[in-house]
């Protein structure tokens, strides 16, 4: 392919990610794979080059642009040169993606601690994050294996440059290591897991932290719970991987609290890892920025209240509940946080036990220009 037919190439895909962020499509890795397996005339060299191109034009722009080759044009003026296959040369007065890193409606919602100053990490390639499988092995002997870094602030964790391709090592293939930011790693640490505990992930997904739970306290007793069965399938073969003995149990919306009856004041922790606007992945996935809606945010925020009201009773009498968020938004984490000590008097505030992020309402927020952690807030609560 040429210069120029790549970059039609990449106006395809983001016309594609641009309808999927409007209509809660597929996300952009998604798209830019599906896009190559009916084009097997593509070389890897050319995958490579359009994916680029297509990252490159979603994290320049923080609005959604009017289109695919809106939101390229800016970046590489040059291939619009109507060659070949290539993109036709833009008029004077065609649309232009314009540069941003916060939409505009959002950036009243940061929390105070983001800074402008700190918005350009928001969108800058993650690096990749690996936790050391401590159940079946130590991190020096994963970070002598991977040539890794230690990272600063997690005991679990190790750090690789992003493009790392560490799930197609031995070690992450014999379960000694699982792909996880160091921000997640610390909600798990946050939870302080003990041998002989009952700890309950209401909101498991795939299960990331219940491995991590699961992997610092072997004889603990950790349930993974969640509403979507195709994510916590994805549980059981990493478990296995693992070593890992952790329970699943599938909620039916919107009878929670039938499915949890049982374990009514029986978890010595419960962790609410509620779902998010994502605001604190955007380098991750910068295309989430255009997928949030005002209206989405708004029932985002409903459902952390819910969930977190269907944590409470499961807590017993000196227990833990832990709640976090992929979030920088203040709606969804420190005000969040502050609303449910305000409907439930029977819980206080504890302090997460590490000195990590800054201190935000009665939680730690990380941030990726702070800490170099995808962004969290963490808040834990005592029973009384």
């Amino acid at each position: 392919m040429t210069p120029s037919a790549r970059a039609q190439a990449a106006i395809e895909i983001l016309d594609q990610v641009i309808a999927a962020a409007r209509d809660d499509g597929s996300p952009a890795d998604a798209l830019v794979s599906a896009y190559f397996k009916t084009r097997r005339y593509a070389g890897s060299k050319d995958r490579r080059a359009v994916r680029e191109l297509v990252f490159r034009a979603i994290r320049h722009s923080a609005e959604v642009p009017a289109s695919g080759r809106a939101a390229l044009l800016p970046l590489v003026p040059e291939l619009f040169d109507g060659e070949g296959h290539g993109p036709t040369a833009p008029t004077p007065d065609e649309p232009r993606a314009e540069a941003g890193i916060v939409p505009g409606w959002i950036a009243p919602l940061l929390s105070p601690l983001v800074g402008e100053g700190e918005w350009p990490a928001l969108t800058e390639r993650a690096p990749l994050d690996l936790r050391a499988n401590i159940a079946r092995t130590a991190r020096d002997e994963m970070a002598a294996h991977f040539g890794a870094e230690p990272a600063p602030l997690s005991p679990w964790g190790l750090r690789l440059p992003s493009d790392a391709a560490a799930s197609a090592d031995e070690a992450f293939a014999d379960g000694l290591v699982e792909v996880q930011d160091e921000g997640s790693q610390l909600i798990a640490l946050a939870c302080a897991p003990v041998d002989g505990q009952t700890i309950v992930d209401l909101c498991a997904g795939a299960g990331g932290k219940a491995l991590a739970l699961a992997a610092a306290a072997t004889e603990a007793r950790i349930i993974a719970c969640d509403t979507n069965l195709a994510r916590l399938r994805n549980l059981a073969p990493r478990a296995e991987r693992a070593g890992a003995t952790i329970e699943t149990r599938l909620l039916d919306m919107p009878r929670e609290a039938e499915g949890l009856a049982d374990l009514e004041g029986q978890a010595e922790c419960v962790l609410v890892d509620a779902p998010c606007s994502g605001s604190g992945t955007w380098r991750r996935n910068p295309e989430g920025r255009w997928r949030l809606t005002p209206e989405r945010l708004d029932r985002l925020e409903e459902l952390q209240r819910r969930v977190l009201d269907l944590a409470a009773p499961l807590v017993k009498p000196g227990g833990t509940l832990v709640y976090a968020v992929c979030s920088l938004l203040a709606r969804e984490g420190a005000d969040q946080a502050a609303a449910f000590l305000s409907r439930h008097s029977g819980f206080v505030p504890k302090d997460i036990g590490m000195d990590v992020g800054r201190l935000e309402g009665v939680g730690r927020l990380l941030t990726p220009g702070h800490d170099r952690t995808d962004g969290f807030f963490i808040a834990r609560f005592q029973a009384r």
